[in-house]
Order: structure tokens, then C-alpha cells, then sequence
């Protein structure tokens, strides 16, 4: 029975590539690549042949059966466009469905954009989180970063340059002014790290049109934040609260800012209706 190996392949600069990559790829009777013309140019690069089949986003699932039956006769190297297999590419079904099938699955580690982004960003690296992409839709991003806010970790996440802009307000907005750097084309020519605050950074892109690959990341809640007092919270409320919208959705989008739970909030605003005898 075959090895499925999951190769890392450079993210821009064709040296970032190990010595253990080009042997197996040089060894397996296959490459799965997420684009075969993209890794023929790698593979040209370093003087390899070796048979190509596609297997991305939208084939992934139907080349499963072609895959898993190579395997029964030889190795096969799975590759993505860039960088590590898997992590935000093609390759968790595949993965699952080797395992499943009792063939052997080795992962030949190399360059991954999130991780050398994490590095060289000056942020603690202790422990992060990593969430992939942000969805695309405004109310589930804000709805994705109100989840983190509370987390003491570095965030980071991959973001395009059309929503880039979009991203970071609604980042500055939930989780206020905290620091923050962008690492764009990573390994490539015009490679950079913008470093500064959220403030900075939607600043920056205001004057600048975002172009090239994104790695986000923003520094976890401090300890020393604090969440807005019940006086301030009241003071919004007598304020903001004008029935438009449901009770429940008010102190909901609050939440987002405050630092509060939306079920204590809900609970504290109820409260005060009825001190204010508009409910029974």
C-alpha cells in the first residue's frame, strides 16, 4: 500500500523548499496538485517529471475514488498552490479518507504564509489563533470577531485585498485600538510587514490601494481591559434605545463594544424598563 505524503511548496521564493520535498517528490508515482500548472512550473524548476492530476475546491470529492485507488499500487504527493496542503487548501477529505482506508499519511512540513507571518510579526507567539478567512458577509465577520474578543491569544487570520478595508474597521470597531500587523507577499519581491495600531493600519489603506496576499494579525485582550461600567452601559441605553429595534437585538449589537454579555445586558435593560414602569 502507498504513502499519501501532503508536501509543502514554496509560497513565492522557489529556495523555500527542503531537501526532503524534492526527494518525494522525485520518489511518488503521483502528484495531486490544486493547480497542475502552476506545480509543472515547480516541478520543471527542479528537473522532476512526474504525472500530474487535479484535485481542488471543486473536483475534491469526486477524485477521492482515483486517488485512494493510486494508493493501492504506489505514493502519491499531494501539493497546493502554495505553501501547506490542507491549511486553508484542499486536502482535509482526502486526508480523512486515506486514514479511513488504512493507507499511511506523512506530512513533509515547509513554508506555511499564517505561521511565518506569526513569526516575523513581533507579536506573542506563545499562543494564537488561528481562524483562516473571515466570512465574507459584514454581519457574520462581526459576528465571527465578537466570538474572539474576550481571547487572550494573537488572532490571525488571511484576508483578500478587496475586503481588506471592511476587515479592519469592523476589527477596530468590536475589538477596539489594539495593535496590529499586516504581512503582505510574503517571501516574494515586494514583501512587507505594516506594523501599528488598527487605527494605523485602516490609515495606511486609506491611502494606499491593498494589493497582494494578506496575513492579518492583532494582539489578544489584555488582562488590563476593562468592560464598560453599568453607567455607561445605562448611560447608551437612555440614550440609543429609541424601540426601532427589538430589546433583545439592542443589547446584542452592545455586546459587540461593551465587553458586557448580551444576556446580562438584556437582563440589566429589562430591569430598567421596569423601573421606569413601560413593562409589567
Amino acid at each position: 500500500m502507498g504513502i499519501l505524503y501532503l508536501v509543502a511548496t514554496p509560497i513565492g521564493n522557489l529556495e523555500d523548499i527542503t531537501l526532503r520535498a524534492l526527494r518525494v517528490l522525485r520518489e511518488v508515482s503521483l502528484v495531486a496538485a490544486e493547480d497542475t500548472r502552476q506545480t509543472k512550473k515547480l516541478l520543471t524548476h527542479y528537473g522532476i517529471d512526474k504525472p500530474l492530476i487535479s484535485y481542488y475546491e471543486h473536483n475534491k470529492l469526486s477524485r477521492l475514488q482515483v486517488i485512494l485507488s493510486h494508493l493501492q499500487e504506489g505514493d502519491v504527493a499531494l501539493v497546493s498552490d502554495a505553501g501547506t496542503p490542507g491549511l486553508n487548501d484542499p486536502g482535509y477529505e482526502l486526508v480523512k479518507s486515506a486514514i479511513e482506508h488504512g493507507f499511511r499519511v506523512y506530512p513533509v512540513p515547509g513554508p506555511a504564509s499564517p505561521i511565518a507571518a506569526l513569526v516575523g510579526s513581533g507579536l506573542p507567539t506563545d499562543a494564537f489563533l488561528y481562524l483562516g478567512y473571515l466570512p465574507r458577509k459584514q454581519k457574520d465577520r462581526r459576528e465571527r470577531i465578537a466570538q474572539i474578543r474576550d481571547e487572550p491569544y494573537t488572532v490571525l487570520f488571511l484576508e483578500t485585498p478587496h475586503r481588506l478595508r471592511d476587515s479592519l474597521k469592523d476589527l477596530l470597531d468590536i475589538l477596539g485600538n489594539r495593535s496590529a500587523v499586516i504581512a503582505r507577499e510574503l517571501t516574494k519581491i515586494h514583501e512587507e510587514f505594516l506594523r501599528g495600531t488598527l487605527h494605523d493600519l485602516i490609515q495606511h489603506f486609506d491611502q494606499t490601494e491593498p494589493l497582494g496576499e494578506f496575513v492579518v494579525l492583532v494582539a489578544g485582550a489584555s488582562k488590563l481591559e476593562k468592560t464598560w461600567n453599568e453607567e455607561q452601559v445605562l448611560e447608551v441605553f437612555q440614550r440609543e434605545f429609541t424601540g426601532n429595534i427589538s430589546l433583545k437585538t439592542f443589547a446584542e449589537q452592545l455586546a459587540q463594544v461593551s465587553g458586557w454579555k448580551k444576556n446580562d445586558l438584556y437582563r440589566l435593560f429589562l430591569e430598567q424598563k421596569k423601573n421606569q414602569g413601560t413593562i409589567k
